[in-house]
């Protein structure tokens, strides 16, 4: 017969206390009080939201009923007060990311239909958006194609990953595998701090030295070309996928590159034979993560690049620099209305598909990366 120690009867009785302790809360939690509170804070809590949706000015009312309940509960009912709170946080959040797509989905739909199209006797709605070149929202005849600022997007965030994504591997990398701890110590906050600039600074910086420069060693009217901007977007991205990859490469198990060494490869062979294809979901996910920043970068195109809405000649002359996207949005919101500004929203529309889409890539990419680190395919 199997014996039973002191150690096994000691942790079986405090897995006992610890569940007769959560019963009993949960029996305290479950008190009507308990529950008509949490149900008078989350009841006020809804009635505030709709409220500011409404633009009522009696929205304060509730909301400051929310804010004595759940004071209240706080104090008598903590653990179910926290739980409400924070599922009524997410709900909201979620909400209030579900009426914004909404709203710009809403609100594009004039210029969609606008320029619909006709494919085999089918009208396609937005379907002239992206099959001619002409941008006239001021002259005959009106026309509102988003393919020049697509394009200008394309350029753009095709050259800043070019820079970033190299630049930012070998960074990470350098920082994950190769740096001492003090300059690790030293260098992971700098790049943060980069992260945290503004991008109306390296837009900037970009407009009063770049531009300038360009334009006199180029001979470029204005100086405003895609390389520069793209260079300087580029740059702008590089702090995230700097961090992101070495949160990836730092990811990987200790006992995988030991290992390697242990079998007689270099540390170099290890970082590109273990480190690195080991993280490579990680990285991935950096660079498609620096991607979705140089897309949706608004200020450094908007003060860098020209505002014309054309396509250059030839069509990869980067030397040239008219308009993407979020400048197009940026530059013209003020001034646009009826179907003009419903042309704006169908660009942002554009823009958050994109971003979403590369988002979920990441995130499945990042996922898989956890999932082979923890040997499960």
């Amino acid at each position: 017969m199997s014996s039973v120690t002191d150690t096994e009867v000691g942790s079986w009785g405090e897995r006992v206390e610890r569940r007769v302790g959560r019963t009993r809360e949960f029996v305290a939690e479950t008190e009507p009080e308990a529950l008509a509170v949490v149900g008078l804070s989350m009841g006020a809590l809804l009635a505030a939201f709709a409220g500011f949706l409404l633009a009522s000015p009696w929205a304060a009312v509730p909301f400051a009923a929310f804010l004595a309940s759940t004071g209240y509960g706080w104090i008598r009912y903590q653990a179910l007060t926290a739980r409400a709170i924070t599922f009524a946080m997410t709900t909201v959040t979620l909400v209030t990311l579900g009426l914004i797509v909404v709203f710009i989905f809403l609100e594009a739909i004039p210029a969609f239909r606008y320029e619909s199209a006709t494919v085999f006797g089918v009208s396609v709605p937005g379907l002239g958006m992206f099959t001619q070149t002409r941008w006239s929202p001021t002259s005959e005849p009106v026309r509102y194609s988003l393919l020049p600022m697509i394009h200008g997007t394309v350029m753009v965030t095709t050259i800043a990953t070019l820079v970033a994504a190299p630049l930012g591997v070998a960074a990470a990398l350098f920082i994950a595998e190769i740096a001492p701890p003090t300059v690790r110590e030293l260098v992971k906050p700098g790049i943060e701090i980069l992260a945290g600039i503004p991008s109306i600074v390296y837009g900037f910086i970009g407009f009063t030295i770049i531009n300038p420069w360009a334009s006199d060693e180029f001979a470029l009217n204005g100086g405003s070309t895609y390389l520069f901007v793209g260079l300087v977007v580029g740059l702008m991205a590089l702090p995230t996928v700097v961090s992101v990859a070495e949160d990836a490469l730092t990811s990987v198990p200790d006992s995988m590159k030991d290992g390697s060494v242990a079998l007689g490869a270099t540390d170099w062979q290890s970082m590109t034979s273990i480190t690195l294809p080991a993280a490579f979901s990680g990285v991935s996910a950096a660079v498609l993560l620096g991607v979705g920043r140089a897309i949706g970068e608004t200020m450094a195109a908007t003060v860098m690049l020209a505002g014309i809405q054309r396509i250059p000649e030839p069509i990869t002359n980067v030397f040239y620099g008219y308009e993407t996207l979020t400048s197009l949005i940026a530059a013209n919101y003020g001034h646009a209305n009826n179907v003009f500004e419903s042309a704006l929203f169908a660009a942002g529309v554009v823009l958050f598909v994109t971003v979403l889409c590369l988002s979920i890539a990441s995130q499945y990419i990042e996922a898989r990366m956890r999932r082979r680190l923890g040997g499960v395919e």
